[in-house]
């Protein structure tokens, strides 16, 4: 039975003294049925939980890991196997944590990756139009683990990568999701998002893109944090 859910406002935040990660107070989270949906930064301490959204079953296997839209082509391709893994949780060390993760009480069940535009290919892409001269954040890949889709959950994990990226102060976050006009979008192609998803967390179309996922034309869609 498809369950229903329902999310609060995400945006009530504060950060901590001594790190830049985001201290939810007021926690981004959805009740499903009476379970709550919380989102928290990947950080090195909850590195197991990101190896259980992106990382293979075969560790010597060669997977995303979430980096294939991170890094320039040259060092995605020099990665594999276990430097993979190696790079993800390096990148789970920084201050600033590579995405947000989504629990269902005590199980992770979504990953959604954020960061400044600046680090990204986004960036250098002629293929995504730089809107203006803000130092943008991106998320760009939205991921909810098997058993748990076609529940919601991609809504407050949107929502709480965007109170992250407000907690480090981001002045506007954009994503580039399928403007897929309702029509199903093939399972391999939905981290990255459809519109609408993105204009249920407040985003808006800000241009249109030369790429093109699952058949569908990619937009810009932002939403301004200041």
């Amino acid at each position: 039975m498809r369950r229903r859910l329902s999310h609060p406002d995400c945006t009530d935040l504060s950060l901590s003294g001594s790190t830049s990660h985001a201290v939810w107070r007021g926690q981004p989270r959805a009740t499903v049925e009476g379970v709550s949906i919380e989102v928290r930064p990947a950080t090195a301490a909850r590195f197991a939980d990101v190896s259980a959204m992106l990382g293979p079953k075969n560790p010597e296997s060669s997977v995303c890991w979430c980096l294939s839209h991170r890094l320039d082509s040259k060092t995605n391709r020099e990665l594999a196997g276990p430097a993979r893994r190696a790079y993800a949780e390096m990148l789970c060390d920084r201050k600033i944590a590579p995405g947000v993760l989504a629990y269902d009480d005590a199980a992770v069940v979504g990953w959604a990756a954020v960061a400044p535009r600046s680090e990204l290919p986004f960036e250098r892409s002629t293929k995504f139009p730089q809107v203006d001269a803000l130092p943008a954040w991106s998320v760009w890949c939205i991921r909810v683990r098997p058993g748990h889709r076609g529940q919601g959950i991609s809504t407050p994990l949107l929502n709480g990568a965007v109170a992250y990226a407000k907690a480090q102060r981001a002045p506007v976050i954009e994503g580039y999701p399928v403007d897929n006009q309702g029509q199903k979008v093939d399972l391999t192609m939905a981290y990255v998002g459809t519109r609408t998803l993105f204009e249920r967390a407040g985003f808006a179309k800000a241009a249109d893109t030369g790429s093109v996922s699952g058949g569908f034309p990619r937009v810009v869609m932002r939403l301004d944090l200041r």
